[in-house]
């Protein structure tokens, strides 16, 4: 059985999303609970040279919507990395989730065999992926990535996150 791009992505960036947006939540709640500033969390980084966790919201939703517009052939969004709360966070996670989720399926699922040339870094270098191995090896993974260590940096802080959290369930 074959799967359409279109379906794919839907289904598990709305997901993932849909988690995001349920972990920032509790985020709140539990900086709200014990008096803590949101800076301190949204600020937050395992290491000196990590981004910290708002932006790993920002590069989510970023390479998301980004990425399945160069699927659907329209014009690339861009978005300001101007979010200092959570709250700010949820909306543009909401945001690249309907996003996505209003792409017109036909356009995504077009040209089957074609491929997708891409960014990759900031010197101007690019990739060239067929576009099933665009959605599955660079778009998800990245959504995954970015999810799993906005997770992963909470879950550090104390916020009382388990799996179900990130898996949606």
């Amino acid at each position: 059985m074959s799967l359409p791009l279109s379906q794919l992505a839907k289904s598990t960036t709305g997901r993932t999303f849909g988690s995001l947006i349920n972990i920032l939540t509790k985020a709140e709640a539990y900086a709200a609970e014990r008096g803590t500033d949101e800076a301190v969390l949204l600020g937050w980084r395992l290491a000196p040279d990590m981004f910290p966790m708002s932006r790993q919201i920002q590069i989510a939703s970023d390479i998301s919507a980004r990425g399945m517009a160069r699927l659907a052939g329209v014009e690339i969004p861009s978005k300001d990395d101007t979010e200092k709360s959570f709250a700010d966070l949820r909306e543009r996670a909401s945001w690249a989730s309907a996003y996505i989720k209003d792409l017109d399926d036909a356009s995504i699922d077009a040209d089957p065999d074609g491929t997708v040339t891409f960014p990759v870094g900031r010197d101007g270098e690019t990739m060239t992926l067929p576009r099933q191995a665009y959605l599955c090896h660079f778009i998800l993974p990245n959504l995954y990535f970015h999810a799993s260590t906005a997770y992963g940096l909470l879950r550090s802080c104390g916020v009382p996150l388990g799996k179900r959290d990130f898996l949606g369930g």
